[in-house]
């Protein structure tokens, strides 16, 4: 079940967009198997340029296992997945967009089955996590990560 605590003044619920974003950043990637390599180098650029590395693997990990459900069960083919990158004053949160029906769920993972453990990590990992429809067709993977008010160096 996805993670949303709405009581928490800083923990982004999925109906929250830009709303008191300090910074953000947007790159649409063609769907693609290097796609969730290549997902992970502009979130690791722009957290790099915002000086805000203090979680950048568990970022990446969630991205990497975000956009790989995107590009291997939501984008259809010849479809594109839209990454987003938001700096709030004490969340980052990332999204993934596809246009693919659907909505992912967190499953037991099967013994030494090669495949079903990205949700479990994405919960293991973010702070709170969820998924929320978008206007058109498609919807939107979210996780959040909490982090110091104050960049890093």
């Amino acid at each position: 079940m996805p993670s949303t605590l709405p009581d928490e003044p800083d923990t982004l619920a999925p109906d929250q967009a830009l709303d008191g974003a300090v910074e953000h950043a947007t790159m649409l990637f063609d769907r693609r198997r290097t796609t969730p390599c290549t997902a992970r180098s502009f979130v690791a650029m722009t957290l790099t340029q915002w000086g805000r590395t203090e979680r950048l693997d568990d970022i990446r990990l969630c991205i990497s296992e975000l956009v790989t459900n995107a590009v291997l069960h939501g984008a259809p083919a010849g479809g594109q997945v839209l990454v987003r990158v938001e700096l709030h004053a004490t969340v980052l949160r990332v999204e993934v967009h596809d246009g693919g029906n659907g909505t992912p769920a967190k499953r037991e993972s099967r013994g030494t089955a090669d495949g079903g453990r990205g949700l479990q990590l994405v919960s293991a990992v973010a702070d709170h996590w969820g998924v929320m429809e978008r206007q058109g067709p498609g919807k939107c993977v979210w996780a959040a990560f909490h982090h110091s008010a104050v960049p890093t160096c």
